[in-house]
Formats: C-alpha cells, structure tokens, sequence
C-alpha cells in the first residue's frame, strides 16, 4: 500500500539523520553525506524531502546557536497565517540582492541571520551568509504556500540547491516556469491546536539548505494551513517527486527558537519529538507521522489525524502519551481519498 511505503521511506530517511546539508555555517567535524534513493510504489516518491541524509555530530552550530540563544523562549509568533488572495508576478532583475523580496506570500526568517534568506548556496557547494553574485537566495513562503524557485541543473552529487539568482547584484527567477515566488499547496491539510500553548511546526528549506527553519505557526485555540505539497508538479530529485517534512517541536517554543539548527540539549529544531511528512500525487494525499530518533522524549501535546467534515481518509494515525496508534507502532500514515484532513493537537 502506497501510503505506507510512504511512511516506511520517511522512517527510514529520519532514521539516517536529520536532512540537512554541508554548509560552512552549519558544519560540523563528525560529518558524511548518505544518499539514499526511495522507490515509492509506481509513482517513485522521495519521500518528504530529498532521499538524501547527513549523519551529524549533536554540536549546534555557533551561528544558529547563538541565534537561539538571542531569542527569548515564547508561545507567540508573528506567523498566523498564510498568504491571501492573488500573489503578484516577480519582476526579474528589478530588486536588488541586498534587498529582501519580502510580501507576496513570502517571509523573512530574520533569526538565521542571512537578512532574511533561509540560505544562501552556489552550485559548487558553496555558501554564503549575504545574498551575492552567482548564489542562489532561498526563502521561505507562508503558511499552505512553497517556493517555485530552483535551477534545473541541480548538483550532480545529490545536493539541492534553492532559491533566487543573484546576477550582477540583482535577482533573477531560477525557475521561469512561475510567474510568483509561491505558489499554493493542494489545501487538503489543517493544523489545530487545543493545548494552551503555541506550536511550532518547521518546515525544511527544500531544495536548499533542508535546515528547518520554513514556520508554520498555530496559536492556541487556532488553526492553521499545512503545506501539502503537490508532488505531480513540483521539484524532483534525480527524478523522483518529493513531498515536505516537517519537524514539530514542543507547545510553547516560538519559530523563532525552535525553526533551527538545535542540539540535544535544546529539543528543538533537528532534536525535536515529532517528524511530519505531507504530500499529494494522483490525487490522493498523504500524512506521516513519525517519532524523531534524535529525540526519545514524548512531546508535550498528543496529535492525530482526522477527516474534516465531509471528507474520507483511509488509516487511523495518533499519537498519544508516547505511544502510536495505527498502522505501526513507530508511527503511522493516512491517506485522504477525498476533502481533506486535520492534524489535531491536543
């Protein structure tokens, strides 16, 4: 079954490690990339993200650290919504690369520190912490929306690389296929929070860095949109279609302290309690739920998944107190056949 090839693949990528990538800022010295290729029934899916891993020492980098340690702990953001209405088409080389193209469905993610670029690559593999010539600018969209930016000839050795060109100190669209820096996901996935915290749900910065640093903010009492990526028409690896990961971290840490790079002292970013993949192909769409092996600690919320009114999904996925309750007990997938379902946490 599709669905839970799906989540088989998930497992197995976050098993490996972590998706993230060598940068210079984020490097740490007990590093090896590990490719790895998922065949994900007829429709071959990398499954959340790229098939490809990187085992990491536990060391938080001092750049993202610091970061962190800049940013007081909270349970609120400024990320409670996703884009509205029609977003504007990108008017190549008429915004300069040190300048920021905030609006339009894209956010700055200010706290990395690369003036609001959720990384900076080139496609030797280099990086960078200002958007300059020759690199490509990545950047996050809100909430329901991804980023259509990336160059096709992608790097031979597995990396991906994201984002805007900068060319002669102004930037260019790398994928002329889109008019606008974001584009809708399917809309056929919700977050709502019923504990008395705000949660932090992070994206990973995909193709680009994979640091997870794309927010997802759901207040109290609130909802949210969840990107689901549609997969028939967006980024493939080495021609396998990929969907998105997310990590979750504890209610009350803010996007701004938990959408990094963290170590295990923090359980927040890389280390927090819960990995969530989203993707739709064929038109069904599919929601995994896995423990992060960085993280043996339960969350401090439950979450499962449920059809929204008027909808029909195939699976029982939950996790409470610890423990799953679904199709396996290291966690569990559904399938929405029709209308769309609901992370709900509680």
């Amino acid at each position: 079954m599709k669905s839970q090839l799906i989540f088989m693949a998930l497992a197995s990528l976050v098993a490996s490690a972590p998706l993230e990538h060598q940068q210079q800022h984020h490097k740490h010295e007990k590093r090896a990339v590990v490719t790895q290729t998922v065949t994900v029934a007829a429709g071959q899916t990398a499954a959340a993200g790229s098939a490809q891993a990187v085992v990491t020492s536990s060391a938080a980098p001092a750049s993202v650290a610091s970061s962190a340690a800049a940013s007081a702990s909270s349970s609120s953001s400024s990320y409670t919504s996703g884009a509205s209405g029609d977003l504007s088409s990108f008017k190549d080389g008429t915004i300069k690369c040190s300048e920021f193209p905030s609006g339009d469905g894209v956010v700055s993610v200010s706290w990395l520190g690369f003036g609001g670029w959720s990384s900076i690559m080139n496609l030797q593999g280099g990086t960078s912490e200002s958007c300059e010539n020759g690199y490509y600018c990545s950047y996050a969209c809100e909430a329901g929306y991804s980023k259509t930016q990336w160059p096709s000839n992608q790097p031979s050795d597995g990396r991906s690389v994201g984002g805007l060109l900068c060319k002669d100190g102004l930037l260019y669209r790398s994928n002329t296929a889109f008019d606008t820096l974001c584009v809708p996901g399917k809309g056929t996935a919700s977050v709502e929070n019923n504990v008395s915290k705000g949660i932090s749900i992070c994206r990973t910065d995909y193709p680009g860095s994979e640091n997870m640093c794309v927010p997802t903010w759901v207040d109290a009492g609130n909802s949210n949109t969840l990107t689901v990526v549609d997969e028939d028409n967006y980024y493939e690896w080495q021609g396998l279609k990929t969907s998105a990961q997310y990590y979750v971290n504890n209610a009350g840490v803010s996007v701004e302290d938990g959408c990094i790079w963290g170590d295990e002292s923090s359980g927040v970013g890389n280390w927090a309690p819960l990995v969530l993949g989203a993707g739709s192909t064929g038109g069904l769409t599919y929601l995994s739920l896995i423990p992060n092996p960085n993280n043996k600690k339960a969350p401090n919320f439950n979450v499962k998944i449920v059809a929204t009114d008027g909808s029909s999904i195939n699976g029982d996925c939950k996790y409470e107190n610890g423990i799953f309750v679904g199709s396996s007990t290291d966690g569990c997938t559904v399938t929405v056949t029709s209308g769309s379902a609901k992370l709900v946490f509680y």
